[in-house]
């Protein structure tokens, strides 16, 4: 059942006794003379049922939550800093002599959070706050960015990853000890480790690799043929998927002889770890990898604001910049207009397209155009007419020559490329140059064409640059690397950051509440 904080304080209540110390202005001393409005009983109230034992007051352990996540702390630190801190309780209405909880109540609340129709219900009570002050009133531009958040676990090797995935169905599929042990034989799985092997010989990692993978594909078919339950069936799925995303038949094999070897080429959406799954390859700059999710805020940019945030993996085309942060401005937006400010990841035809329906101005650094041959003409070069109605589509090159947009979008030059004086600036391919349209490639040309103008490069100089300090903030003290595997928990934990960082921001531009109202002093 839902436990309450008991309004009458204690003789050795800290806020009474040592509130004066607490810096004002901070969020010590905000929690401690304001966490009941801001997190009131009936906010928690759907996560208990009737009877039982008493939780933790809704107050005091959402007042802890922020805390946490605000100082970067593990469940045992936060639980310490609780316990010994006396900041800690005067912003939670403890006694000196009060104990703290136990670290895994906080495990507790984060999965019931979590499972509930509102997870993010901390974050928005932080959210409704910014909107009742009416400190964004006015604010016409949102800046979109993302950072890479680094992963709780270590990223696994192929070979780790096989022989882990095959320990996985043993231990979790019925009856498949059995089949490992007549028919899986590359290694003993019930012994810790990896195999031995002489790891700096090649030839010996790439035999391992076969005769593991071998182990994957048997073990697979002659599982029990029998209805498997979730987490058995999340098993096999992950062996089938790690036994196929790093391999590829062997040099002079046709696929079907049962021999393999490591691929050439990394899967684009390689599973890293079979300890979290979701963890995927990042790259957020060419030069720089990084491991983990990826961390997608909306920001307006004058206050370093956090209007709206999401975790997602850290690969696929359903979570590239464009894709997340167009959505997340949609959620974060509700039908505003906005000047969104955002780098070239954003300016996609797609993206373009998305903000202009919405009626959004987008003040985004154009997508590079890159030529075929360094140095040549770019798609700009070429004088492309819409299809309008019945009038067909059409393209002219640099020296003239016009082709027709197929229905497919496609202009085929070919042999009219063939004696072209220019041909050495177009086009290295042997059968002429060819192109292929996006559907709102006009859109994309008009974008280039606006980004020229000098009011659109100081709009976008003076403001853009500021959402770097929004994530500086975010990732400061060691929080870069998350706590937690999957998405869930980890979107979870990043909402409770920014709620942090929202409050104490508020806090340093006057957030006050006078008359039970939030106002901005």
């Amino acid at each position: 059942m839902q436990g309450r904080a008991d309004p009458q304080r204690e003789i050795l209540d800290v806020e009474s006794v040592a509130g004066h110390l607490l810096p004002a202005g901070g969020v010590f001393a905000f929690l401690a003379a304001h966490r009941h409005d801001l997190f009131p009983e009936v906010m928690f109230a759907d996560l208990f049922k009737p009877g039982g034992r008493p939780s933790v007051p809704a107050e005091v352990i959402a007042s802890v939550i922020v805390l946490q996540t605000l100082h970067g702390l593990s469940d045992s630190e936060t639980v310490e800093a609780v316990t010994f801190d006396l900041r800690w309780k005067a912003a939670c209405g403890l006694a000196v002599s009060a104990r703290a909880f136990h670290p895994t109540t906080l495990t507790y609340w984060r999965r019931r959070l979590a499972n509930s129709d509102r997870p993010n219900r901390i974050f928005d009570a932080v959210r409704q706050v910014i909107a009742e002050t009416g400190v964004l009133a006015g604010k016409t531009r949102r800046a979109l960015d993302s950072t890479v958040l680094d992963d709780a676990v270590a990223t696994q090797d192929t070979v780790t990853q096989l022989v882990a995935a095959i320990r996985r169905v043993g231990r979790e599929v019925p009856g498949a000890s059995e089949v490992i042990a007549e028919h899986c034989w590359a290694h003993d799985y019930a012994q810790p480790g990896k195999p031995r092997i002489a790891w700096d010989d090649t030839a010996a990692r790439g035999q391992l690799v076969d005769v593991l993978v071998g182990d994957a594909h048997r073990l697979l078919g002659h599982l029990p043929d029998v209805e498997l339950g979730a987490k058995a069936a999340e098993a096999v799925a992950l062996l089938a998927l790690v036994a196929g995303q790093d391999v590829e038949p062997a040099e002079g094999s046709d696929g079907t002889d049962g021999r393999w070897q490591i691929a050439r080429a990394v899967a684009p959406d390689r599973v890293i770890s079979t300890v979290d799954p979701q963890a995927r390859h990042a790259h957020k700059t060419r030069s720089r990898r990084q491991d983990g999710y990826k961390a997608h805020l909306v920001v307006e940019p004058d206050t370093g604001i956090i209007t709206d945030t999401a975790l997602t993996a850290a690969a696929g085309p359903e979570n590239s910049d464009a894709a997340a942060g167009i959505d997340l401005l949609a959620q974060a937006t509700e039908g505003e207009r906005f000047e969104v400010l955002a780098d070239s990841a954003y300016g996609t035809g797609d993206a373009l397209a998305a903000l202009a329906d919405a009626g959004h101005l987008a003040v985004i650094k154009p997508w590079p155009l890159r030529p075929a041959v360094e140095g040549g003409f770019t798609l700009d070069d070429f004088t492309i007419v819409e299809p309008d109605g019945d009038r067909a589509g059409s393209v002219s090159c640099p020296n003239e020559v016009t082709r027709p947009i197929t229905a497919t979008r496609t202009v085929t030059f070919g042999a009219a490329c063939r004696g072209c004086g220019l041909r050495a600036r177009c086009t290295t391919a042997a059968r002429g140059k060819k192109l292929t349209l996006h559907p709102h490639q006009a859109l994309q040309r008009g974008h280039r064409v606006r980004a020229q103008d000098p009011d659109f490069q100081t709009v976008y100089r003076r403001h853009r640059p500021m959402v770097e300090r929004s994530i500086a903030w975010l990732v400061a003290g060691g929080n870069r690397r998350l706590l937690f595997r999957g998405t869930r928990f980890n979107d979870l934990w990043l909402h409770h950051r920014v709620a942090g960082l929202n409050l104490r921001r508020l806090l340093n531009v006057g957030l006050t509440r006078t008359a039970g109202v939030w106002v901005m002093a």
